[in-house]
């Protein structure tokens, strides 16, 4: 960790993390306190004109129309209740009528009486429970002294309450922007510093390295030309002159020698043989000397040749845990792109499993949801293994366990050998063999929510500590996402659990059509199921059944209960009930497909349906089974208009329209159901040829009360 490469790249990269941290979070406060003023200024707009709207209608005499207005209001999904009360703090009028005649809470009843015109109060835990309350005061007008005592000045006070969780989802998109880009600019920045090293360190190093090596193996000749740095520069040509002086030393000594050789050879046949041999001593103890110095030269360089060579050791062990590093950073952003990408909880359970197996490289790998009421486990997600028929993923919780010991202790398990731990049992209650593994606890805050495991590495090698951080940390983003995704389903079902309940009001409501979403709901699916389609699109048309006359809460009750024949407006005006449910549904995101299948489920096969005459080949295929599904209970079942027309009959006006009104590819299918008797009732083809058409109060064509099907 003392490398210099190591210092600058971990330097750079804290000082980049804290200067986006510091902006992104003084970002965040600055938009969130200015989401509050602009909520703030919306309730008491919102008030101030519900106020004036009330006063006008009660000087009209209209005081019923006060209930409709505030219950309209209250469908808006901002708006979580309107209501007025007097000043004993008595409740005259709500959007939830089984408020009308309770008392107001105190805090409200106070902050009346102060005077006060907006407040933000907390109905939870969370930031995004708080909820803006606006009171305005309803004043006693000339004009409607008629339905009040002239003497009496205040006739109440009008309470809204306006939530700002929606405000609250533009600020938690943002600081999930802002954290990704964070992410990338970290990875990028550790990117670029290992290339730099790489370019100006590294490959300057090796080239040294190798032309040391050609110089062992005898060639003086070797040469470097690094001019990356000024650094690098300053070595090579240092190099390049220790070359050059070991070079020069040994042709000096090999020149010596061969002198030396010549010498000798003269005085063999000299007289002067002894002068020559003094010579040749003192030129002997001069080579000696510069074999001396050449031999210290040499160790010199063989030194300088360990260092370097440990130096590279050290670049080579730093560069393997700096890719491991960014390895293990670039896997955890994988990770987090995966389990935001979608809200289905079992693509999450799938994409996290196959993440930590991939990284891990184990052989098998499993999620357990942990069930604190039952005290048991589920095995959801398990890749690796095969689970036999008998075996069940629903496991009691016991001591012998590995889930039971990290989810009781909320603490991650390494096991390198399950040898080394006899309390575990060494084969799993799913059928396989345990060898070594490594396991960590699903939490969020202090809730545990099951644990992840990897099992039995590929290369039979053991799991280390490094492996089971990486775990834990894939683990901690796991949680996250996974306790999103059941957030996202209870959301899901809340907003379908209220709009089928203003479905069960609408029809309760009128007698005639009681009933009638359960039955059209139940038609619909078994045609899909007939048709197979897949579960996605089943769920798509159960909620478009479901849901199909919802727009009727925007058609008057006197319209859809009139007996007599309509007229050319009132026939319009009943056709607008697709369009209202498509504008009842638009800001749920999720019902976007079902609320298309809402707005066609009175297009006809040829196009000339309402409300915008559809041709065929743009249909959705759930609109069309809705269309056959919501026709034929609408033929067999009474209307304030007509009598309900026998099955046998409803049959075959069906196929009577078949390619004209409805799908001629799908109406052969309906009708095998209910000679079926799937839906419990069943008819005769002989039957549907021979009851007459008109068995009603009076003879109407299909063509003629088609509009006011369903």
């Amino acid at each position: 960790m003392n490398s210099l490469k190591v210092k600058i790249l971990g330097t750079i990269t804290l000082i980049v993390c804290l200067l986006v941290f510091v902006v992104s979070i003084l970002e965040y406060q600055h938009q969130k306190r200015l989401i509050t003023q602009i909520s703030a200024q919306n309730a008491v707009l919102l008030t101030t004109t519900l106020q004036s709207t009330i006063e006008n209608v009660m000087m009209s005499g209209r005081t019923d129309e006060v209930q409709r207005i505030l219950s309209r209001l209250k469908e808006k999904d901002k708006i979580e209740n309107l209501r007025i009360f007097d000043e004993a703090g008595r409740i005259l009028n709500s959007a939830i009528k089984p408020e009308i005649g309770l008392q107001v809470g105190p805090a409200d009843l106070e902050m009346y009486k102060e005077g006060k015109r907006i407040a933000l109060v907390n109905v939870g835990n969370e930031d995004s429970d708080k909820i803006f309350k606006s009171i305005a005061p309803i004043y006693n007008k000339p004009a409607c002294h008629a339905c009040h005592d002239a003497g009496t000045t205040l006739l109440g006070a009008l309470e809204v309450e306006l939530s700002i969780r929606y405000l609250e989802s533009y600020l938690d998109q943002d600081k999930f922007f802002m954290s990704v880009s964070m992410l990338t600019m970290v990875v990028l920045i550790l990117a670029t510093i290992f290339i730099f090293l790489h370019a100006y360190v590294n490959r300057p190093l090796k080239a040294i390295i190798s032309s040391m090596q050609g110089i062992e193996r005898g060639d003086f000749d070797v040469k470097t030309d690094i001019a990356s740095s000024t650094e690098m520069k300053a070595l090579s040509d240092n190099f390049n002159m220790m070359v050059s002086k070991l070079r020069y030393f040994v042709d000096t000594t090999i020149g010596h020698e061969r002198e030396l050789a010549r010498a000798q050879s003269k005085l063999a046949h000299h007289h002067e043989m002894h002068l020559m041999n003094q010579k040749l001593e003192d030129q002997l103890r001069e080579i000696e000397n510069l074999n001396v110095g050449m031999e210290e030269r040499i160790e010199e360089i063989e030194e300088a040749n360990y260092r370097i060579a440990d130096l590279a050791s050290e670049l080579e062990d730093k560069n393997v845990n700096l890719e491991r590093a960014v390895a293990r950073l670039s896997t955890l952003y994988k990770v987090g792109l995966a389990v935001n990408s979608t809200m289905e909880s079992k693509k999450i359970f799938d994409l996290i499993v196959r993440t930590a197996v991939k990284t891990l490289n184990a052989e098998i790998g499993y999620i357990i949801l942990y069930n604190q009421q039952g005290r048991n486990l589920l095995v959801t997600t398990l890749l690796g293994h095969e689970v036999t028929p008998e075996a069940s993923t629903i496991l009691q919780m016991k001591p012998s366990s590995v889930s039971t010991w990290v989810i009781e202790n909320r603490t991650p398990l390494l096991i390198p050998d399950i040898n080394e731990f006899p309390q575990f049992d060494r084969f799993s209650a799913l059928g396989y063999e345990r060898k070594n593994l490594i396991c960590a606890p699903l939490m969020i805050k202090d809730e545990i929510i099951g644990t992840i495991t990897a099992v039995n590495k590929r290369d039979s090698s053991t799991y280390n500590a490094e492996e089971l951080e990486l775990l834990v940390t894939i683990a901690a983003q796991a949680s996250i996402a996974i306790k999103n995704a059941q957030l996202y389903d209870e959301q899901q079902a809340t907003y379908l659990h209220t709009i089928q309940a203003l479905v069960s009001a609408i029809e309760a409501s009128d007698s005639y059509t009681r009933g009638h979403s359960e039955r059209v709901t139940r038609y619909s699916l078994e045609l899909a199921r007939k048709l197979t389609l897949p579960p996605e699109r089943l769920k798509i048309i159960e909620r478009a059944a479901i849901l199909h006359d919802i727009g009727k809460i925007g058609i008057d009750l006197n319209l859809l209960h009139k007996e007599g024949k309509l007229s050319p407006e009132e026939i319009h005006d009943l056709q607008q009930h697709p369009v209202i449910g498509m504008r009842i549904l638009e800001p749920i995101d999720f019902l976007q497909d079902v609320r298309i299948c809402i707005g066609q489920h009175h297009e006809r096969y040829d196009g000339r349906g309402y409300p915008n005459r559809i041709p065929a080949g743009e249909l959705l295929l759930e609109s069309r089974i809705l269309a056959i599904a919501d026709a034929f209970d609408a033929m067999t079942s009474d209307r304030p208009y007509r009598k309900a027309l026998p099955v046998e009959a409803a049959a075959k006006e069906l196929v009577d329209h078949a390619g004209a009104q409805f799908d001629p590819e799908l109406v052969p299918h309906f009708i095998e159901l209910i000679e079926s008797g799937t839906f419990g009732f069943s008819c005769d083809k002989s039957d549907m040829e021979e009851t007459p058409m008109r068995e009603r109060r009076k003879v109407v064509p299909l063509s003629d009360y088609g509009i006011r099907i369903g």
